[in-house]
């Protein structure tokens, strides 16, 4: 694999000019913002007026200079001086106009370091939050490049190292960083913790990421525990107003998407036992009900008004939104009530009846 360029040397480096106690320079880095942002400008991307003509490589010059920043970003007072300069929101801008994949792998790198400093994390959420949608944004974009990632989490610790191999890679396991960056932003973003459960979806729709997640050394239980306690005890709760299912279509679509995956390839695990999950059972049942209401709310409300047209087109996506959602729901429970009857445990079934009956 290849190692990015070294940091560059401190040569002639004032010491007015220096981020924080290392050698870098804040004139330098300046530079290189100055020349990102230059980089995505209109004038600069699109010279003919043509988007066709949008910059999709990056000269090496360039490149040697943002693999430098990227290496520099693991250090504290460089991520504290990017973050204090609003870096985070240029990254951002490089990603929603550049066409360069490698200069957005880049970015998501910077961003991914500055994001290790709990420091930085702790004050502003927001970046969390900005590296789960970059990651949301490639991985939807490039299964080739999630599956890399996938890949390189499982194969890391795969055979004997050598004496002689380069120097170790660190254990890159993308679930366990995902879990991880959910649990961050749970409490303070629900925007946050919508994109990487987003992200976790998406996993599920590769064989290796689904693999990803149940052969972890603890067999999925962590990811099912945590996407579990978000349905049973924090998403659509019984206090809260129907209308809640609406907010929340997109994120739970997602947790349960996984929680199908899971259900349906671990079955014969203790963590899955269906003794351990009846909430989850009223939780759906909760969920389906809900969405009667919203249901009945929007063709009410549709009759009333006059809507214009792209009114019309917006219900319509919200409906499309609430059908998936449906649709996940149903096979869930599906699944759920085969696995009752399979394994014919009359007691079982009298306290999936009691959920149902507490749902309604």
């Amino acid at each position: 694999m290849d190692r990015n360029p070294s940091p560059p040397s401190s040569e002639a480096e004032e010491e007015g000019d220096a981020v924080g106690s290392t050698v870098y320079s804040k004139h330098w880095l300046f530079s290189i913002l100055t020349r990102l942002i230059e980089l995505i400008s209109p004038e600069k991307s699109e010279p003919s007026g043509n988007p066709e003509g949008i910059q999709t490589e990056l000269d090496e010059e360039m490149e040697n200079d943002i693999c430098k920043v990227w290496d520099m970003s693991m250090d504290e007072d460089v991520a504290l001086f990017l973050q204090e300069f609003n870096a985070p929101d240029i990254f951002m801008g490089v990603f929603a106009k550049s066409k360069c994949p490698r200069l957005t792998e880049i970015c998501v790198g910077i961003l991914g370091n500055m994001a290790c400093f709990q420091d930085i994390c702790m004050s502003i959420i927001e970046l969390l939050v900005k590296v789960g949608e970059v990651v949301d944004k490639l991985f939807d974009l490039d299964e080739e490049l999630m599956l890399n990632w996938i890949k390189s989490g499982t194969c890391q610790s795969v055979g004997p190292s050598t004496d002689d191999s380069p120097e170790e890679l660190p254990d890159f396991k993308i679930v366990p960083c995902i879990l991880e960056a959910a649990k961050q932003v749970r409490s303070d973003s629900p925007e946050g913790l919508d994109v990487y459960m987003h992200i976790l979806q998406l996993l599920t729709t590769v064989d290796e990421g689904i693999q990803a997640i149940v052969q972890a050394p603890d067999g999925g239980k962590e990811t099912w525990t945590l996407l579990y306690d978000l349905i049973c005890h924090e998403l659509c709760q019984p206090d809260d107003p129907p209308i809640i299912v609406q907010e929340q279509k997109t994120v739970l679509a997602s947790v349960l998407s996984v929680l199908s995956a899971i259900f349906a390839s671990q079955t014969e695990q203790e963590y899955i036992k269906m003794r351990k999950n009846m909430p989850l059972i009223g939780s759906l049942i909760r969920i389906l009900q809900y969405m009667e209401g919203c249901g009945k709310r929007s063709v009410d409300n549709s009759k009333e008004s006059e809507q214009e047209e792209t009114g019309k087109a917006e219900l319509k996506e919200e409906d499309f939104h609430l059908k998936i959602l449906k649709d996940i729901c149903c096979e869930l429970l599906s699944n759920m009530f085969q696995e009752l009857t399979k394994r014919r445990l009359p007691e079982d079934l009298i306290v999936a009846f009691q959920c149902l009956k507490g749902a309604y």
